[in-house]
């Protein structure tokens, strides 16, 4: 696959290398090229400096052939900003958007752009630990949905 991610923070650094490691052709976008030095050395992939939501620089980054877009920036308004663009404006297949505000992941989501809110996560997670319930990455998912309703 090709995948382009936005945010070279931890999570995107994090998701960059496991996916370059599984050989997938990965391309990190980010607009301060110091973050990059979270990257192993040996990181496979491609790093590009830059804004991302300036179509240019998601242009170079490859985005009109992605399978992936990926937006892990720190700001929900970017994030959902470029995913918006990686899925009306260039067709990629797959977006997912890390999204802090529970209430705006869910309104993405219901726009049709996959997110991922570590806010309803965490206190899903954490919810489960204190009733004793088994939390496992299988039930994640359900997790997740049942915290959306509530």
């Amino acid at each position: 696959m090709y995948i382009v991610i936005l945010g070279c923070g931890r999570v995107g650094s994090t998701l960059a290398a496991l996916m370059a490691e599984e050989g997938h052709e990965v391309v990190i976008v980010d607009r301060n090229s110091d973050s990059f030095r979270r990257l192993k050395k040996d990181f496979k992939g491609r790093t590009i400096s830059g804004f991302g939501i300036d179509s240019e620089i998601l242009k170079k980054a490859g985005v009109e052939k992605a399978d992936v877009f990926v937006s892990t920036c720190t700001g929900d308004n970017t994030s959902i900003m470029a995913a918006q663009m990686a899925k009306k404006i260039f067709k990629v297949p797959k977006v997912m958007a890390r999204i802090y505000d529970p209430i705006r992941a869910e309104a993405y989501k219901k726009l049709g752009i996959e997110t991922y809110c570590p806010t309803t996560f965490g206190a899903m997670v954490i919810k489960n630990t204190i009733e004793e319930k088994d939390v496992n990455v299988e039930k994640i998912g359900e997790l997740l949905e049942r915290g959306s309703r509530t």
